[in-house]
């Protein structure tokens, strides 16, 4: 066989290969979408079912500690969450929460909002002693990250202050709420 001929091969073949890459990324954000549309419908169960069919191909396309598994990981736990299924989100949160710390480090905003989610699902369960540190560290994270002023730690910093308001501390709450305000005057959110 040629030179030209195995150039020509191989070209072909890694040209394939990115294609079946960029195509299966499409079939999982297809998936993604798909199921984020029945959540804003309040279609649950048929969004939990999608998001699960996402999560075995993203463990089977990617591998099991990819960053799309953890964000599949991250949605089917919120849907669980809203369905009263507390056990079973938290599980996942924090396989989500483990996935992102090795992907992209303990210092990131993925894991701001792995922590985050963590922290939300137990301050709904009235599990306020178990939220407060999920919510520091959050926030730690997102301004080290993005920025004192993002509009990320606006929303951090809201979800701590209703977690604040559930213990009686009303004036840290208050204050919170206040520098969201500023944040999102500022940012036009």
């Amino acid at each position: 066989m040629g030179t030209s001929v195995r150039i020509f091969l191989v070209a072909v073949l890694i040209l394939s290969c990115t294609v079946s890459a960029y195509a299966q990324e499409e079939l999982w954000k297809e998936l993604n979408n798909k199921a984020f549309t029945f959540y804003q419908q309040g279609r649950y169960s048929e969004a939990a079912n999608i998001v699960e069919e996402a999560l075995t191909f993203a463990e089977k396309t990617f591998g099991p500690n990819h960053p799309h598994v953890a964000t599949s990981l991250n949605n089917l736990a919120l849907l669980y969450q809203a369905q009263g299924k507390y056990s079973e989100a938290e599980s996942l949160h924090k396989r989500a929460l483990g996935i992102r710390e090795k992907a992209f480090g303990k210092d990131h905003a993925h894991v701001a909002a792995s922590l985050n989610n963590l922290a939300e699902l137990y301050r709904v369960q009235g599990k306020y002693v178990e939220a407060e540190p999920f919510y520091k560290r959050a926030l730690g994270i997102v301004e080290k990250a993005l920025g004192p002023e993002h509009p990320h730690v606006a929303i951090t910093l809201e979800n701590m202050a209703e977690l604040y308001k559930k213990i009686g501390k009303e004036d840290e709450a208050e204050r919170l709420e206040e520098r969201a305000r500023e944040i999102r005057s500022k940012s036009g959110n």
